[in-house]
């Protein structure tokens, strides 16, 4: 069993890196929790690959930086809908 987890581990740190993609979108892609795919990112990972850690814990810092400016975009895109929906 613990082979598997540090081989998810590996996974979800590729495809993170490959597609920029925040710890919600990777973990609706691989079917698990945000809570999984960050322990497998920050504890799992450091063991298995050390060097690829270190990347993603500077995307995890720059989305955790950005994670506002993203609140704020998805707050201005459900008023801006709720107004189109309006005027229909």
């Amino acid at each position: 069993m613990e082979r598997n987890l540090d081989d998810r581990a590996y996974e979800l740190a590729v495809y993170m890196l490959e597609h920029d993609a925040t710890v919600r979108a990777a973990a609706a892609k691989f079917g698990v929790s945000k809570s999984t795919v960050h322990k497998d990112l920050t504890e799992r990972l450091r063991r298995r690959a050390p060097a690829l850690h270190a990347a993603v814990r500077a995307l995890l810092d720059r989305n955790k930086a950005e994670r506002h400016i993203r609140g704020g975009m998805a707050t201005k895109r459900k008023y801006q809908l709720d107004a189109a929906q309006k005027k229909r």
